[in-house]
This record gives structure tokens, sequence and C-alpha cells, in this order.
């Protein structure tokens, strides 16, 4: 049975045990000294104001699995496919993508050099360190931080646990009435937390299996039905059925699909400080795998625009969900109940790694004195090197967040909206500042000359988008369709600066800056 003390040591006793610090907290890292290693990685995390506490054993492709594991397209797309089929069937589902997935593209390549420069579990809320002028760093990260990043984690959560529902329960109702598990109901519950969360190992098998789920789902498409639409029809039958007018306004709410499925391209970043080489591996890996998901994504969006039939009736699918009545009309009744769990599969293992990544990003806050209780959550288990308290702390917030699902579809989509905006916008912060400052120094992992042609794409079509999502996307409104997304962002952003002038100006002085404070001398052991 595990216990815990509080030891106090001193002189030869604090030298003959290795130890790591955590923002004024000591914790053994092992009882070896010949276990304690200084790399490259770890001299530039100290030289940032942070002492290594994690294992770096992330590699190149363990990185990759996990960036792509976070985007989860197979099942995103499943859950979010009904925005660019209202937005106009055909043309605006293979366009939204195509348009707003280069948008999208643009946004995770900046965020890729950005987390080259300065690999560190705190992400884009970390870079304005060296991104603003001393002055501004402060206020900056708080609001960043606490505002656009910490509170929009939980949303992020909340409408991926919220996906997993959506996609199962009335879609399995349809399909498949007398199946127990169509009647339960998972709104309430988030994916469980684990200590180790995400083991690299385990990524390659994800990968697998969800990339086998989308291309088994084409095939079986394409090989069993018969009638298709064209090519030329992909791109240019445009069949809105929003209520927008002029209709080819609508065409932007089909961007919200990639902005969603693409939007969380840092989370990679938030496991730079458990990756063994983070200024080269986490870009490649935030690049790398963002551009798979926008070609694959691009394929299984085209495989699905050919075999849909009648978009219309799938708008009005019982099932809420187009492309499980897609897979019915097309496969039949037990394929399609197949494809469906598959993507209720895969949205559930996207939501592990969103817990890891969610969990760091805590502890990074915590560490630097950013949310309450901070001495709580920046502590790291001695047994599986992993904050465990700000991993339950983040399941906790996640459950309580979920009980929104009990309240109405509305609620649901108000914050999925919101998520996606106050997302982007904290990370369109860092790029401005970066092209604003010119304090920008790159890292080993670069765009180059086209560096600032990306910012400018990333800054400009996500700033757009920004206010595009704030609109309802059907007409007329009503209490149950209007978008309430814009309350939620206000009320989050007054609370953030309300917070900050009452409390947080009197002691945050930004990330890295405890490092020059006394450190205390306890000791968390577990035996």
């Amino acid at each position: 049975m595990a216990s815990r003390s509080v030891e106090k040591f001193s002189g030869s006793d604090a030298a003959q045990r290795p130890t790591v610090v955590v923002r004024g907290n000591v914790s053994p890292l092992s009882s070896s000294s010949e276990d304690v290693t200084m790399d490259e990685a770890d001299k530039t995390l100290e030289a940032m104001g942070y002492t290594p506490v994690f294992k770096r054993e992330f590699s190149t492709w363990s990185s990759f699995s996990f960036a792509m594991s976070i985007s989860g397209v197979y099942g995103s797309l499943m859950s979010t496919w009904i925005y660019g089929l209202q937005a106009g069937g055909a043309a605006a589902i293979m366009w939204s993508w195509v348009i707003g997935g280069a948008g999208a593209w643009a946004l995770a390549l900046s965020l890729a050099e950005l987390s080259s420069a300065y690999p560190s579990s705190g992400t884009m809320y970390f870079t304005l360190k060296f991104l603003t002028p001393e002055d501004q760093v402060p206020i900056l990260c708080w609001i960043s931080g606490l505002c656009f990043l910490c509170l929009c984690l939980e949303f992020c959560q909340l409408t991926l646990d919220q996906g997993t529902s959506i996609s199962l329960e009335p879609s399995l109702e349809v399909l498949q009435p007398n199946m127990p598990l169509a009647r339960c109901s998972w709104r309430p519950f988030p994916s469980p937390p684990t200590f180790r969360t995400f083991p690299p190992t385990a990524m390659f098998g994800y990968v697998v299996f969800h990339i086998s789920a989308l291309v088994g789902a084409c095939v079986c498409l394409l090989v069993q039905t018969k009638e298709k639409h064209s090519i030329a029809y992909a791109f240019t039958d445009f069949q809105p059925s929003s209520g927008w007018n002029p209709p080819g306004f609508t065409f932007l709410f089909g961007c919200l699909t990639p902005a969603w499925i693409i939007t969380s391209a840092d989370s990679t970043a938030r496991i730079a400080e458990e990756a063994k080489d983070p200024s080269r591996i986490v870009p490649k890996a935030i690049a790398n795998a963002t551009t798979f998901t926008y070609i694959i994504g691009f394929i299984f969006n085209l495989v699905l625009v050919l075999y849909m039939g009648d978009p219309l009736d799938l708008v009005k699918s019982p099932s809420g969900q187009p492309v499980a009545q897609l897979f019915f009309n097309a496969m039949g009744r037990t394929p399609a109940i197949f494809f469906t769990l598959c993507g209720f599969a895969v949205i559930n293992l996207v939501a592990i790694p969103g817990i890891q990544a969610g969990s760091r990003t805590i502890f990074a806050f915590a560490r630097d004195d950013l949310i309450p209780f901070s001495h709580l959550w920046r502590r790291v288990s001695t047994r599986s090197q992993t904050p465990i308290a700000a991993v339950w702390l983040y399941a906790a917030l996640e459950i309580i967040v979920n009980l929104l699902g009990l309240m109405s579809d509305t609620a649901i989509s108000a914050v999925f909206n919101v998520c996606t905006v106050a997302l982007n916008i904290s990370y369109l912060v860092p790029i401005v500042c970066k092209m604003l400052y010119g304090r920008f120094e790159r890292g080993p992992w670069h765009l180059g000359r086209f560096s600032m042609a990306a910012n400018c794409v990333a800054v400009g079509w996500n700033t757009f988008m920004a206010v595009i999502f704030f609109f309802p996307t059907r007409l007329p409104v009503t209490p149950e369709n209007m978008n309430y997304g814009i309350v939620v962002f206000v009320f989050v952003l007054m609370f953030s600066i309300g917070f900050w002038y009452t409390h947080g100006r009197h002691f945050y002085t930004g990330p890295g800056t405890r490092a020059r404070r006394p450190l205390a001398t306890t000791v968390e052991t577990a035996t």
C-alpha cells in the first residue's frame, strides 16, 4: 500500500538524493543518480525558467500518433458533418473543407513554428513571455491562459464527449431500436482518466484502428453502393437548407467542421516536456498530422458526398446524424451499426489524449500560480511521473461541465461554437504579437520565407470565422436554435479581466518567473 510523507532534507541529505523541482515543490525523481540525465531539451527548458520533471519518452512516431489522435477525423467528422450538409449540401461540404481547412492548416503551421521556438507544456500561453514587451506579459498571459485556454479546454472536452453521445445514441436508436446500448445515456459521463493517460506505445494501435475504420467505411461505400453522384456534382451542387439569405452566406457555416477537427493542433505541444527532442519532434508532428488530416478528411468527405443520395433526406434523418443514416441507406443495418460504433470508439479514444493534454496545461498553469490551489495541481507523482492531481481535477471539471448535456442541445451548441472561437483567439494572440513586436527567435523547425504569409492567412481567416461562428446556423431564429455562444464568450472574457484586476495583478508576474524565487524544501515521497 502506498503511503505519503513529508520530509525535510538539508545539506548532505539533499545532495545524496536526486530531486526535481516543481515551482517551489521538490519531488524525488529516482533513487539512483545514474537515472538523472540532462540533455539539450532539458537545458532549453531550464533556460526558459522551468526544471524538467517528466520522463522524455515521446518519439517522432508517437508524437505524430498523439497529434493524429487529437483530430479523430473519422469520429469528429461524423459528429459535425451536419453543419456542411445544412450549409448547402455537396458543394458546401467540399468547398468548406478545402477553404476552411486551408485556413486551419495555416494556423496549425504557425503554431508548429512557435512550439519549435518555445517548447513547453504551457504552449501558446507560455510563448507570450518571449513575444511581447515585458510590461504586457502578465496581463496578456493571464487573460490568454485563464480565459481562452484553461476554460476552453473544458468546453472542448465537453463537446468531445457530447459528440460521442450524439454519434451513438440517436443513430443506434434508429438503426437498431432494440439494442440496449442505444437506450443508454452517456451524456453526463466523460472518458475515464488514467494515471499514465495515453502511453506512447499504445498510440500506434490507435492510429491503425482509426485509419482502418475510415478506409474500411470508404471501401464498403465504394463496393456496396451502385448509384453515385459525379465528381462535378460534389463541387457544384448547392442546396442550402438553413434559411439564410443570401444562400451563399450559409457556406461559411460548413467551415465549422474543419475548424473544429483541426483546431486543437497545439495539443501535441502540451506534451513538449515529455518529448525527446521537442524543438523538432513536436512541430513536425503538428505539421505532418495536420497535413495528413487535411488530405484524408478531403478524401472521406468526397466519398461521403458521392454516395450520400439526396442531401435533404439526410438533413431530415430521424437520427439527427446524417453520416450514420448515409451508412444505413448505402450499406444496410449491420454495416451501419458497425461503422457507427467505430466512430464511437474513435471519439472515445480521442478523449484519452485530450485528458493528457488538458492535465498538462493545468500543471503548466499551476506551476505559474495562474489558478487557485496551484500548490496541489503542480505536484508530480514519483511513481508515474504524472501530475495525477491535475489529471483528476481535469476529469472532475469535465464531469461538472458535461452536466450541461442534461439541459438542452442549445446549450451544447453554444459551448461547441465558443470553444472553437476562443481556442482560435488564444492561438491568434501570440501569432499577432509575433508579427507586431518582432521579438520572435525561430527554432530548429520553421516556415522560412513562408512564415509571414502563413501567419497572415491564419490571422485573417480565423478572425473572420470567429465572427461567423457567433451567428445562428439556421433561420428563423428560435429559442431552441439560437446561438448563445457570444453570451458564453463575453461572460468568460469579462470574468477573466475582472479576476485580473481584483486578484491576479497583485501577485501574478507571468510564466516562468517563480524560478527566481526561493524554493521550499518539502519532499513528497511514495513507498
